[in-house]
Order: structure tokens, then C-alpha cells, then sequence
């Protein structure tokens, strides 16, 4: 019985330790610092920029020579050349060599300098792409968590709308119970207290949800719950009213990073264009080899020694009194061995120097179709910096109208409020009174629901809207 109740209060130790798991809560800025370091689409930009940087780095180790190493080792067999003495030879052969070659380019219509400079372009223009990444992320963020403090409104407009009901069913209950109302008024009222729990389960389910889509936003691992800061939030009309679309936008042309990155494009663009005529000049390459060599047919011979063998030739050739020279014969003695692996390669070591032209003549129109794609290239690149001030423009313009139209939303919701406020409360003091009926009292406690409902959304669309504006002028995305 006691190991029996000792595992009951571990798993009940475990059980308790997991449900008072405190919740992360995070901050507008600690969402966009998570959403930024997991984001898929920001790791794809991140990874093309080290790309970019890898082919910049390339393009710098072109201006300096290539050296390369090479060997051989091998064995031939029957009628060969032997690669010491280039004579013919037909016994079996172990061969090998060793040797080294660089090359440098002198002159190239600078080529290699304008690929340098394209592709630093290149690696300016990826970096602003991530930028451009990271701003995209972080307003959807700030959307995402201005969706999850609206939900957090409505829910506490929900438990104020039940605590208000409870209250009235109370009050009624008394009156009914004095005989100052009739049993139909606690029915009625019954059934608004059902429907305002309702409503209370569905703001309740509506918050659940936006936490789970800002927690989904964020690629958190689905243990982790989470909870965010309310911030302090600002309305301020005035500073939308005294500024203009075309203000905005100059203000974003200088800020925006796909503004810049576009531009950036075309000068690279340009560069590649650069890089392609330079293919019609003549090039000239420094050259440079050494080699050696070593094979086992190369002999050392040494004379040991001689003897006459007796054998006798007469010859051509005479003395002054006219008397035959006769030729003796002589048998020779050699050792014989291979040349030393060493030795060979002292001997047979080479060296060579040497420059070299390539002049383009006619290479299959290969270069002139180059320069007209890159041209073509040129041109796209263009329209894409044009293209991307155009969408700029008209997200500014949209973005503009559309906070505008929150903000005179925004006011006359709060007006509607405060008229349904006093309404409400007019009615509710002749409904305790006895002089209104349920249904005036119902239908003005709904209206005024359904207003502070239609002012939060209101207020935090604008609120969103007014965000919008100031991340397109460069400022930063806090409440």
C-alpha cells in the first residue's frame, strides 16, 4: 500500500508540474526576433546572400594565377618509345613523371574586373532581400498579434456583457420573488445569461485560435503555450490627416529595401552586360610548366675492365712503309644498372615560359548572342526597378485610403458607443423600474454588445492600418 500510494503521488507531482507550466509571454519584438530566426522564407533569403558572397569571392580568385599539379606512373609493354631517351624500344617499361603548370590572365577586356564588381552588386542586393524578408515577417507578426489583443478585447467584452446579465437576473429574481415583476422577466433573462455564456465560449475559442495561428506564425514546437504583453496603444487621427500619399512615398523610396535591392539589380545587370562585351577583345595568358620524368630502360654502364681475344681483321689502312694495319679483336666488360629515380629527375627536368594570344574571330555567334541576352537582361532588370516603385506607390496609396477610412470608422464607432452606453442605461433604469419591457432592455443590451464588438475591431484595424504607414516611412513596428 505505501509503494502503491508513493507512485500516485509521483504521477500526481508529474501531472500538477505540467499543468503549472507557466506560459511563455512574449512582447511584439520578441515575437518578431523568434518569427525572423525561424522563418523559413527568411532562411532562404539568408542562404541565397551566402551564395551570392561565395560566387563574390570566386569572382576576386580570378585575378590570381592557377597552379596545378600533375603525376604518372605506368608500365608499357612491346614496341614503345622510351620516354628518356625517345628511342624506340620494345621491352617492358615502368615509367613515371611529375610536373606543375600556371596560368595567369594578363589582359581579358576586363572581364574578370567587371565580374567582381557585378557580383559584389550581387551579394548588396541579397542582403537587402533579407531585409526585405525580415520586414515582410515582422508585419505579418504585428498583424498576427494585433488579431490575438483584439480577441483578448472581445473576450473581456464577453465576461462583462455575462457579469451584466447575472447582475440584471439577480435584480430580477428579488422583484420577482416581491411580486414587483412577473416569472416571464427571470425566463427571459435566463435565457440572455445562456446566450451571453454563448458568447462567451466562442470569444474564448476565437483567442485560443489567434494564439495558435500567432504560435504557428512563429514555427513554435506544439508543447510550448504562449501568452502576450498588452501594450499601451496610442490613437492618434491627426498625424495620418496631416500627411499625403506622395509624401510617404518619397519617404519610403529612400528607406524600402526591395526599392534599393531593385536598383542594385540593374547596375549588376548592367556589369554582366560589361562582362560580355569584353569577350570581343583579344586576351593574353602568362604561361608557365616544369616537368620531369623517370623510366627504368635509362642505363648507367661502367667499364670493368677488357681483354683481346685473339681474333685478328685487317683493315684499310696502312703504315708509311706500306705494311697492312691489322685490327685486334677485344672483348669489353660493363656493369649495368638503372639510373636513379634522383638522377633522372635532375637530368630530365624542364622548364618553359611562354605568353598567349586569343583573338576572337567567329566562335558560332556565341558572343554577339551573349551581348543581346545580357541587354535583354538589362532591360528586365529595368522594368523590375520600375515595376517594384509602381507597387510601392500603390500599396502606399491603398494603405493610405485604407487608414483613413479606419480612422473615420474608428470615430464614428466610438460615438455609436457612447450614444448606445447611455440608451443602455436609460432603458436598464426603466426596466428595473418596471416601465420598459425585456425586449427593449435585451435589444439595447445586444446593440450595445455588438457596438463595443464593431469599436474594437474598428480600433485595432486602424490601429494596424495606421502600423502599415509608419513601417513604409522606416519607423519601427511597437506600440
Amino acid at each position: 500500500m505505501k509503494k502503491l500510494l508513493i507512485i500516485i503521488l509521483v504521477i500526481c507531482a508529474s501531472t500538477l508540474s505540467s499543468l503549472g507550466q507557466e506560459k511563455r509571454v512574449l512582447s511584439l519584438q520578441e515575437c518578431i526576433n523568434i518569427a525572423v530566426e525561424n522563418n523559413l522564407s527568411v532562411q532562404r533569403s539568408q542562404l541565397n546572400l551566402e551564395t551570392a558572397r561565395v560566387n563574390y569571392e570566386q569572382a576576386k580568385g580570378q585575378r590570381y594565377p592557377t597552379v596545378n599539379a600533375n603525376g604518372n606512373f605506368g608500365y608499357n609493354w612491346g614496341r614503345g618509345i622510351d620516354p628518356t631517351t625517345n628511342q624506340f624500344t620494345t621491352q617492358r617499361i615502368n615509367f613515371n613523371g611529375l610536373g606543375a603548370n600556371s596560368s595567369m590572365p594578363l589582359i581579358q577586356g576586363l572581364q574578370t574586373t567587371n565580374t567582381i564588381r557585378q557580383n559584389k552588386l550581387d551579394v548588396e542586393a541579397s542582403e537587402l532581400d533579407v531585409e526585405k524578408a525580415i520586414n515582410d515577417i515582422s508585419l505579418s507578426i504585428s498583424l498576427t498579434y494585433l488579431n490575438v489583443i483584439f480577441n483578448k478585447e472581445l473576450l473581456e467584452n464577453s465576461r462583462f456583457q455575462l457579469e451584466s446579465s447575472e447582475q440584471q437576473l439577480d435584480r430580477t429574481k428579488k422583484l420577482v420573488e416581491s411580486g414587483a415583476l412577473p416569472v416571464s422577466n427571470e425566463l427571459q433573462l435566463v435565457s440572455q445569461v445562456a446566450t451571453n455564456e454563448v458568447n462567451l465560449i466562442t470569444a474564448e475559442n476565437n483567442l485560443d485560435l489567434a494564439l495558435l495561428e500567432l504560435k504557428q506564425a512563429l514555427l513554435l514546437p506544439p508543447g510550448d503555450e504562449i501568452d502576450i504583453v498588452i501594450p499601451d496603444i496610442e490613437i492618434d487621427q491627426a498625424e495620418i490627416e496631416a500627411s499625403s500619399v506622395a509624401e510617404i512615398y518619397n519617404v519610403a523610396i529612400a528607406n524600402q529595401p526591395e526599392i534599393e535591392s531593385a536598383d542594385k539589380r540593374v547596375q549588376s545587370a548592367n556589369m554582366g552586360l560589361a562582362v560580355s562585351r569584353g569577350s570581343v577583345y583579344p586576351s593574353v595568358t602568362l604561361n608557365g610548366n616544369v616537368n620531369t620524368n623517370y623510366s627504368d630502360a635509362s642505363k648507367d654502364r661502367e667499364l670493368l675492365g677488357f681483354e683481346f681475344n685473339g681474333e685478328t681483321e685487317p683493315t684499310f689502312l696502312q703504315t708509311e712503309t706500306g705494311e697492312d694495319i691489322i685490327e685486334r679483336g677485344v672483348d669489353f666488360q660493363f656493369s649495368e644498372s638503372t639510373t636513379p629515380l634522383a638522377t633522372q629527375y635532375q637530368d630530365n627536368f624542364r622548364r618553359s615560359v611562354s605568353v598567349g594570344l586569343v583573338v576572337p574571330i567567329f566562335n558560332g555567334f556565341n558572343t554577339r548572342s551573349n551581348i543581346q541576352r545580357s541587354k535583354i537582361n538589362v532591360q528586365q532588370a529595368e522594368i523590375s526597378a520600375v515595376e517594384q516603385r509602381n507597387v510601392l506607390y500603390q500599396n502606399i496609396e491603398t494603405a493610405y485610403r485604407n487608414a483613413l477610412a479606419a480612422a473615420k470608422t474608428f470615430t464614428a464607432s466610438q460615438r455609436q458607443v457612447d450614444a448606445l452606453e447611455e440608451t443602455f442605461r436609460s432603458i436598464e433604469n426603466q426596466y428595473n423600474l418596471g416601465s420598459s419591457n425585456f425586449t427593449d432592455f435585451q435589444v439595447a443590451s445586444n446593440n450595445l454588445f455588438q457596438a463595443r464588438s464593431d469599436l474594437s475591431r474598428a480600433k485595432y484595424d486602424f490601429v494596424f492600418r495606421q502600423k502599415v504607414l509608419d513601417f513604409y516611412q522606416g519607423k519601427p513596428l511597437t506600440f
